[in-house]
């Protein structure tokens, strides 16, 4: 009789178990959310080039029209925000938040496109504790807002065309460019998600040869003169360097042939389906390749530098090494990642 009743409290122990697992897991994640909500947005106006620009903004919402070039939906979000009594810093974290919304519907799209059906929150911690230790992701949180904004977005809208997903292609698509124009950038290069594994492959190097040798400027100077026009305009500064920049192109390549060379230590049938996103990486590389060439040529880097990020998590969380995809080590990991991202954000270190 005891025996039997044991018996039959094993699976509800179990669930509770798993239910208390789940709550501390949802708490930290809760907690590193509102920790980097915190650094961001009492960062001092001085930290972050565009940050005194984006505070001057907001501030003038409130003292009637305003004249900008920003992108609609970032104007609208502001105005809400505004509306809503907001203070500077409390935009500037409501801004950060947001961006870690992208996350979760990045990773959420990105877990089910890998086929995982168990532990989200695992990879989502996974996800965060590499974009916080990455300061690309310091430069979306800090520089360039509204393309951060974008950027995990135009990740998603590009998973969605690589599995034929029309509808929801153009409506994160349309998302992400009413935060930044440049999203189309990556959008119109979409179609290159047809052509075959390989065929992608050898065209991304070629792509990569012709940036690299400065013919890709030269080619659209000499097909192009206006488009070769607006890109030396578009911000330009003397004390920033404009032309080729071999170090951001190798930089770039480097990470796409990373997870094939981490393939062996995935289990499959992960393997294959993140070796597939790569396909999605590469895709996002190409507008550089076109015109990196101009000035803040890094900003044209930010969606692929940021899912570099979810593609290495998945690589860990589905590593045949049981011990690297342990929960308990990939949220200690995210902890510890919390104070360099403290330090990235008050130094202002950003790539």
């Amino acid at each position: 009789m005891t025996t039997g009743s044991l018996a039959r409290a094993t699976p509800r122990d179990s669930a509770a178990v798993a239910s208390a697992r789940w709550g501390m897991a949802v708490l930290l994640l809760l907690a590193v959310s509102l920790f980097g909500c915190w650094v961001v947005g009492t960062r001092p106006l001085d930290i972050g080039t565009d940050t005194s620009v984006y505070a001057g903004f907001f501030e003038r919402l409130g003292q009637g029209p305003v004249d900008t070039r920003m992108e609609p939906g970032f104007v609208g979000l502001s105005w809400l925000l505004s509306r809503l009594g907001f203070s500077v810093p409390a935009y500037q974290a409501a801004l950060f938040g947001l961006l870690l919304v992208t996350v979760w519907i990045s990773t959420r799209k990105y877990f089910r496109y890998l086929g995982g059906t168990r532990g989200y929150l695992t990879f989502l911690s996974a996800s965060m504790m590499l974009l916080f230790l990455s300061p690309m992701f310091v430069n979306a949180s800090i520089n360039a807002i509204r393309q951060g904004l974008a950027a995990l977005l135009v990740f998603t809208a590009l998973m969605s065309f690589h599995q034929r997903q029309w509808w929801q292609f153009v409506g994160y698509g349309a998302l992400a460019t009413s935060l930044h124009y440049s999203s189309l950038m990556y959008l119109a290069f979409a179609p290159a998600l047809f052509l075959h594994t390989k065929t992608l492959r050898y065209a991304g190097a070629i792509g990569l040869l012709v940036y690299c040798s400065g013919l890709s400027e030269v080619i659209v100077q000499a097909l192009a003169p206006g488009v070769h026009a607006i890109v030396m305009e578009y911000a330009a500064r003397t004390e920033l360097r404009a032309g080729t920049r071999i170090d951001f192109a190798l930089f770039s390549a480097f990470w796409y042939v990373l997870p094939h060379l981490l393939a062996p230590a995935i289990r499959p049938p992960y393997r294959e389906r993140v070796l597939h996103s790569t396909a999605i990486y590469l895709v996002m590389l190409l507008p550089f390749f076109a015109i990196g060439w101009g000035y803040f040529s890094n900003r044209y880097l930010l969606s692929a530098w940021l899912a570099v990020s979810l593609i290495l998590a998945a690589a860990v969380c589905y590593n045949r090494l049981q011990v690297l995809s342990h929960p308990l080590l990939i949220r200690m990991g995210l902890i510890a990642s919390c104070a360099v991202f403290y330090v990235y954000v008050t130094t202002g270190t950003v790539i």
